[in-house]
């Protein structure tokens, strides 16, 4: 991998304020790190910064860092990681890994595609990438920014798999030699499509019935229970209105019977006192 140059300075601003300053005036934060020495905080010029990026195959860039007035100005280092704005692509932050020209790294190479696949020109297949990126270890200048995989001769069925892939010199491609890269698969039959789309509806169908009887099960222990009430209370009526009138008229009568007996042996009584007369 060939090492680009690039410039950048102390920062001295930290923490979210600082970075949203930066960016407003054309800049970008960046941070250093390495086992030479502790991490640094950086800025660089946000349109070099995108200018470099734009004309490389890859974001694995090997950069010859210049810091301005700073102890040790010159560093090899990688590019680690660069952070994106979601909807603009803007780059907003970028990290840095410190190396030395004779000690070995790992990184993580892409991968592309070089021709078209027979399977896929003739067969009807279609080409699958199961892995965009493999990781490689070397030194820094041997590192590729990518690796190109040659595919022209694939047929349904087939993958290329990681222990098949070309390493450049000096360069070790990691991982289980048996992972497929790339492969070419059959295309889909419409069954298939509509088995698919079957089973991805399925779950919706089942949890909105499911939701329907949840429904259907708490509204009837409702309706229940309002039925269950009212005839409750029809009867309680019913009861009440059978032992009222029951009382009131067991009562009445007692009640009268004795006060007209009564009232007969007062009149009897005084008779035959008024015949001895």
């Amino acid at each position: 991998m060939k090492s680009v140059s690039l410039n950048a300075t102390a920062r001295m601003l930290g923490r979210r304020a600082g970075a949203k300053k930066l960016r407003s005036e054309g800049r970008i934060p960046a941070v250093i790190y390495g086992r030479q020495a502790k991490p640094q905080k950086l800025e660089l010029k946000a349109r070099e910064m995108e200018d470099l990026i734009h004309h490389s195959v890859s974001e694995n860039l090997l950069v010859d860092l210049a810091v301005k007035d700073d102890s040790r100005p010159k560093r090899l280092a990688l590019v680690q990681e660069v952070q994106h704005h979601p909807l603009s692509g803007k780059v907003l932050h970028v990290d840095f890994h410190e190396v030395a020209e004779d000690e070995k790294v790992t990184i993580m190479v892409p991968v592309d595609t070089i021709g078209e696949a027979i399977g896929v020109k003739t067969e009807g297949g279609v080409l699958e990438h199961v892995l965009f990126k493999i990781k490689a270890r070397g030194l820094p200048k041997d590192l590729p920014e990518q690796i190109m995989v040659d595919v022209s001769h694939l047929k349904i069925g087939q993958a290329i798999h990681i222990g098949e892939i070309k390493a450049p010199e000096g360069v070790e491609l990691l991982g289980d030699k048996a992972i497929p890269v790339i492969a070419v698969a059959a295309p889909r039959t419409e069954e298939e499509e509509a088995a698919e789309a079957a089973e991805a509806a399925a779950p919706g169908e089942v949890e909105m019935i499911k939701e329907k009887k949840e429904e259907g099960a708490e509204g009837a222990p409702a309706k229940g229970a309002e039925k269950g009430a009212a005839k409750g209370a029809e009867k309680g009526a019913a009861k009440g209105a059978e032992k009222a009138p029951a009382k009131g008229a067991e009562a009445a009568p007692a009640k009268g019977a004795d006060k007209g007996a009564a009232k007969g042996a007062e009149k009897k009584a005084e008779k035959p006192a008024e015949k001895k007369k």
